[in-house]
């Protein structure tokens, strides 16, 4: 299912087919994507069948919410090829268990995709599309040290709050909020 386009991207449901499953598994078995995740026991990686056991979880984990929320494939439009994920759910709290009522963006590009503005581009498509349903804040919250994301997130218009420790367990991470313009 189709969840937003832009111009150059077309953002859709993560499949159980085999080329999804495939490139899902090429994004995050890459340690350069991993290092990122905070999650050292799934990531990176190291056998394709976990790329459906990642995909299944990702489905269970938003099933209540349909098409609302969801960590969704980002295709080029113009070649077919998916260079990433972008997500906007729930965030998770200090108990991983539990998701808060704070909304999250997030975005894993492959490598091969760093540099064309796609995160960004696919990232505010998604955030328009939560915006519309009446959410008032949107979070990014980025590792330390991860630059990169950093700058997707001033690119999206968030403002840096500084570090917090209110989600994923606890961890301390880099936090931008984005509200819902009048």
């Amino acid at each position: 299912m189709t969840i937003a386009t832009t111009e150059r991207l077309l953002v859709r449901d993560w499949t159980d087919r085999p080329a999804d499953l495939a490139r899902l598994f090429e994004i995050y078995s890459r340690p350069e994507i991993a290092q990122w995740l905070g999650a050292a026991s799934r990531f990176p990686l190291t056998d394709p069948a976990q790329a459906a056991e990642l995909l299944a979880r990702w489905h269970r984990r938003h099933a209540a919410y349909g098409e609302r929320y969801g960590l969704w494939a980002v295709e080029v439009r113009e070649t077919g090829v998916v260079v990433g994920t972008v997500m906007i759910k729930p965030l998770p709290g200090r108990d991983e268990q539990v998701l808060t009522d704070d909304i999250e963006v997030g975005w894993h590009l492959h490598p091969e995709a760093w540099g064309n503005g796609y995160a960004t581009e696919a990232a505010r498509a998604c955030m328009e599309r939560e915006f519309a349903t009446g959410t008032p804040l949107i979070h990014a919250v980025i590792a330390p040290g991860n630059t990169a994301s950093m700058a997707v997130a001033r690119r999206l218009g968030m403002t840096p709050v500084g570090r917090r420790s209110d989600w994923y367990g606890g961890e301390e991470l880099e936090t931008f909020v984005l509200a819902r313009s009048a």
